[in-house]
């Protein structure tokens, strides 16, 4: 019986011990997850685990059918941490504000259903709310939400507290998507930033995913000035 007490950043750390001592050199064809576990003594799915990890941070290729090789190009993977507006606003010292404009249940827009792989019809509570700092308009949030990955959405009070907060404190993804974009304020975006139609805005269009369930789908709109600063 293969042993529990082998885990799989224990594996993961002799791989990576054997790609740095180039016993496995880029390219190199990995053993199956089979003759790994048996090797190791443990389950399957604890190489497996161990694999896939090293593999989203691109040391591996790891492909059905053709195997796991050493990556020829290991590339390091951007991380993205979704901030707080709240915090993001108020550790730059200015006083935080929020309005929800709109809550409703809707058929997602196709863009929508494109991006988070939903059929036609598909329904979507859609939330529509401005971020201020300093009572000057920082954000407009025009986000869709998939109720059937995260059911606990539709009792949360959005009129207290944004969605962007409760889905960070309170929801996990697996995977996701982002777009950076300068775009012009159409006539309801200049309304809610009190800018004209047709100024420059910035928009970050994001959607976030558990494993293949689509949890969130994001157009945040800032005033033109606005800066986005990230670690790479």
């Amino acid at each position: 019986m293969p042993s529990e007490t082998v885990t799989w950043q224990a594996i993961q750390a002799e791989v990576m011990d054997r790609i740095r001592r180039r016993i496995w050199a880029p390219g190199h064809l990995l053993p199956h997850d089979d003759k790994l576990a048996l090797e190791f003594g443990c389950a399957r799915a604890t190489v497996s685990r161990a694999l896939r990890e090293l593999a989203d941070a691109g040391l591996l290729d790891r492909r059905r059918k053709a195997g796991t090789r050493v990556a020829t190009s290991p590339v390091r993977k951007a991380t993205l941490e979704i901030p707080v507006i709240r915090s993001e606003i108020e550790a730059r010292g200015a006083r935080y504000g929020y309005a929800l404009i709109a809550r409703e249940t809707a058929p997602a827009p196709l863009q929508v259903r494109s991006v988070m792989g939903l059929p036609e019809r598909a329904e979507l509570l859609h939330v529509v709310a401005l971020h201020l700092a300093d009572d000057a308009p920082w954000c407009l949030e025009d986000r869709w939400i998939d109720l059937t990955t995260v059911p606990a959405m539709a009792d949360v009070d959005l009129g207290r507290i944004s969605a962007n907060q409760w889905l960070v404190e309170n929801v996990s993804y697996t995977r996701g998507t982002l777009a950076l974009t300068a775009g012009l304020a159409d006539a309801a975006t200049a309304e809610a930033l009190r800018c004209a139609p047709g100024d420059a805005v910035f928009v970050i269009e994001r959607a976030t995913f558990l494993h293949d369930r689509p949890i969130t789908f994001l157009r945040q709109s800032h005033p033109g000035s606005f800066r986005l600063t990230t670690s790479i």
